[in-house]
């Protein structure tokens, strides 16, 4: 990598950092915040999805005004706005004060992650050095994935919740200095088109099924508002597809999906949102919820997930240029599937070796299937889209993260409460459905002198555990499908794709 380019990239580097560490700082903090803020199991949910949601409905859109206006303005705004947005999450009183910053912290992140990977391509225009900082990218994005959890886990039981906000400040003013002075400015004005009518369908479609989702997990799936924002948003999304479609500048070109490839490549983003990208919200909750490790503790165990990506993502340029992106992907995928699929047998007594290893697992597949994910989506597609390509990418993997959280929470929820319902009766406690569902919904746990305080932890824990195993078991599902599609259509098509390339040189 030329010396000149350094800075460029350590600012973009910083920049995702920033960005990212946010995400796995709020994770390990969630049953901290759920306490403080008086909120239920839908309201962490909400906690997680308000940015996620933002992040996911906004990109598309990001990533025109980057080829629109200058990627590098786009990209230095994104980083002030994330700020702004944390400091609004760092003084909240509420739940609602804190859902609002962390809509602006989704608002900006749309800006900061796909302008990443723009700007990048933009600099490094040789696909084995691309690929190669991509790779780096990845593994600097790991850094703050391992950081944020034990940082986070000490700032909260130190320091008080808001410190996991207050520490983006100076780390965000610092990446807007350096990025201002080392990214040269790009543009491509003639391919971009803010699209405000596909804007507003695409926030209403996912946060309606997003809603809805979260909805089904408190009131279940026959509750009248959660079948009416599912409807809306299923019909919303068929809507917006359709204008795309008859648009003649839409912010999402469904032209591009035409190359099987490309679709492909988005459809296994989608998944490693919904699977891996969420698990860690899920992670998180079963170390300190079944398993009664504090905040710190936790971010520890699950640090082995984000070390191993550190190892590996800088060698997965030489391995995409050696062995294709869809071996990589596919490989990961099935590793991401395994990982998930042994949570299932994980309870409040499980050894740590065992999580361990799963988490190293999970890890490693993440490894292959993140960087080469988004190589392969940028290089099927022109060059002058990479703002767009980069956000398309991106929004259907946060899109994915945003319809796990809600759905595998609701899957859950609904399972635990199920579980410690039927052990309560089975215990003889009265009113057993209404103290599962606090139980299991606020952490409020109405004490029955027949069991005791530590039987009824003891039942929770249990429950816990069996809802956390049902969410587990549709990931891994998930990832295996997907595995599968990768392995029975991607690679023939990758194939079919190198071999005209050869005919033609």
């Amino acid at each position: 990598m030329p010396k000149n380019r350094l800075p460029l990239v350590a600012a973009v580097y910083l920049g995702t950092f920033v960005a990212l560490l946010d995400v796995s700082i709020v994770n390990v903090a969630l049953p901290t915040i759920q306490q403080a803020l008086h909120t239920d199991f839908g309201g962490l949910q909400w906690v997680v999805d308000a940015y996620t949601l933002c992040l996911s409905a906004f990109m598309l859109s990001s990533g025109l005004i980057g080829d629109r206006y200058g990627r590098k303005r786009s990209w230095l705004a994104g980083v002030g706005i994330f700020v702004a947005g944390s400091l609004i999450c760092a003084v909240a009183p509420n739940l609602p004060a804190l859902l609002a910053g962390r809509v602006v912290q989704g608002i900006a992140g749309s800006l900061l992650i796909p302008g990443a990977l723009s700007i990048l391509t933009q600099a490094f225009p040789d696909p084995r050095e691309r690929a190669g900082v991509i790779g780096g990218w990845a593994a600097f994005a790991a850094v703050s994935l391992v950081v944020g959890p034990v940082l986070g886990g000490i700032l909260v039981q130190t320091v008080g919740w808001q410190s996991i906000f207050l520490i983006n400040l100076p780390l965000g003013l610092f990446t807007i200095v350096l990025g201002a002075v080392s990214i040269e400015e790009t543009a491509h004005p003639e391919h971009a088109h803010l699209d405000l009518v596909g804007l507003a369908l695409s926030i209403l479609w996912l946060g309606a099924l997003t809603f809805g989702l979260i909805s089904a997990g408190e009131s279940g799936w026959g509750d009248a508002r959660t079948i009416t924002a599912i409807i809306v948003g299923v019909v919303g999304l068929v809507v917006f597809l359709g204008f795309e479609a008859r648009t003649p500048r839409p912010m999402l070109p469904l032209g591009l999906f035409r190359d099987v490839r490309f679709a492909v490549a988005n459809v296994a983003s989608f998944a490693l949102g919904f699977t891996s990208y969420s698990c860690v919200f899920f992670f998180s909750m079963f170390l300190q919820q079944v398993q009664g490790w504090s905040p710190t503790q936790t971010g520890l165990r699950m640090a082995p997930a984000f070390l191993v990506q550190i190892v590996v993502s800088p060698w997965i340029g030489r391995l995409s240029a050696r062995y294709g992106h869809s071996l990589l992907m596919t490989a990961g995928y099935v590793l991401i599937g395994l990982s998930m699929l042994g949570m299932c047998w994980a309870g409040p007594s499980t050894p740590y070796a065992v999580l361990c290893a799963l988490f190293t697992i999970n890890g490693l597949g993440n490894s292959l299937a993140i960087p080469t994910g988004s190589a392969a989506a940028m290089s099927y597609a022109p060059r002058e889209r990479s703002g767009m390509v980069s956000a398309v990418i991106n929004a259907t993997r946060q899109s994915g993260l945003a319809i796990g959280i809600a759905l595998l929470g609701a899957l859950m929820s609904m399972r635990a409460t199920s579980l410690l319902t039927g052990y309560l009766r089975d215990a003889g406690v009265a009113n057993a459905e209404a103290v599962a569902r606090a139980a299991i919904s606020r952490h409020d746990f109405a004490t029955d002198a027949a069991i005791g305080e530590g039987g009824v932890h003891q039942l929770f824990a249990s429950a816990y555990a069996g809802g956390f195993h049902a969410a587990m078991l549709t990931a891994a599902i998930a990832a295996f499908l997907t595995a599968a599609l990768l392995a029975m259509v991607l690679a023939p098509a990758e194939a079919r794709s190198a071999r005209r390339a050869k005919q033609q040189a």
